[in-house]
């Protein structure tokens, strides 16, 4: 069985997928874009799945190798790429075809356009559509697309990966939980990093405590200055496993988040989780008051309240929070990922 995936950029929980189609014997093929140079992701890519660079290809020669590789399943990221549209186009008939989308329906006018269009164009195209969640089923819904027809579970954390991290710390954060926030995003401003630092250093100013905030990643932001906040710029997925160790309360104050598959990496790392009413993943891996906290998106009062809950907690509530949250990620892994598209293969 063969499964072609024409993609924008990957990442690394997206080869953990693969990775998982591949043991179930299944021949994987992805067409991808360049990596972004403001996350230069390093891949192991193993041998086994036949990558194939997107610049290379004209929309002809793209079309010669999708019919050389005659995929029984074929999934295309969004619908920006019109030659990935045209490949869909031409084997809707001799394969299922699977639109995935990650944005939220929000009855915007380009939204109310699309699903106006959609049966026209869209539903030509393809045969199923893949989401990560409830707030994206919604839009698949609004774009004509029946109930039977919609896959939601689009997005997996590379489970084993954290979760085995979870394991290996679990014993010496139960002695000493490390009083560090951590935030791993790129910095810009509809991440929502300038509110966590404002937030933070607020309360450090009214109520000096003994937490540090630890900052991964890069972008068009410069880093604020502070003593007790630490910028470590862009990391590798295999060297982010050490700051997990060291750190214990994972932040995402994102004002604009379709999904958020961190927040699954650190449901998984066993870490209570903060984020706002704007990140995705949420319905899935963050329950308020239970393995975490949510507030108003740009809501620094907000934030600073949750951050200040966090720190008056003791090691043991936040150890119980952790647990809470491993609890909820299990709920998709890259195997069960895997399952929803061996279930399309085998009926």
């Amino acid at each position: 069985m063969k499964v072609l995936f024409l993609y924008t950029e990957i990442a690394d929980y997206f080869i953990a997928g693969c990775k998982a189609l591949i043991e179930k014997n299944v021949e994987v093929h992805v067409v991808r874009y360049p990596v972004n140079k403001e996350a230069p992701f390093q891949f192991d890519f193993s041998g086994k799945i036949k990558l194939y660079e997107r610049n290379e290809f004209s929309k002809d020669q793209l079309l010669l190798l999708a019919e050389s590789i005659t995929p029984d399943i074929i999934v295309c990221s969004g619908w920006v790429d019109k030659d990935y549209l045209f490949i869909c186009k031409k084997f809707k008939k001799k394969a299922i075809t699977i639109l995935t989308i990650d944005n939220h329906w929000r009855g915007n006018f380009k939204q109310r356009i699309a699903s106006f269009i959609s049966p026209l164009y869209l539903l030509k195209r393809f045969s199923k559509c893949w989401v990560p969640g409830d707030l994206q089923y919604e839009y698949a819904l609004k774009l004509g697309f029946k109930k039977e027809d919609i896959l939601t579970g689009f997005y997996s954390c590379d489970f084993d990966l954290f979760h085995q991290k979870y394991l290996a710390n679990k014993e010496e954060k139960e002695k000493h939980f490390p009083k560090r926030f951590i935030f791993v995003g790129r910095y810009y401003e509809f991440k929502g990093i300038k509110d966590l630092w404002q937030a933070f250093i607020e309360l450090q100013t009214e109520e000096p405590n003994d937490w540090e905030l630890w900052c991964l990643g890069i972008g068009d932001i410069e880093p604020v200055q502070h003593k007790k906040i630490k910028h470590f710029g862009f990391v590798q997925p295999k060297d982010l496993l050490e700051f997990i160790k060291e750190t214990g309360v994972f932040v995402l104050p994102s004002h604009f988040e379709p999904w958020g598959v961190v927040v699954h990496e650190y449901a998984a790392a066993g870490f209570p989780i903060i984020c706002s009413d704007e990140v995705g993943a949420r319905l899935a891996f963050v329950e308020d008051n239970v393995n975490g906290y949510i507030y108003k998106a740009g809501d620094v009062g907000g934030l600073k309240k949750q951050l200040k809950k966090v720190i008056n907690l003791g090691g043991g509530k936040l150890m119980s929070m952790g647990e809470k949250s491993v609890s909820k990620a299990k709920l998709i892994t890259p195997e069960i990922w895997a399952d929803t598209l061996m279930k399309l293969l085998t009926k």
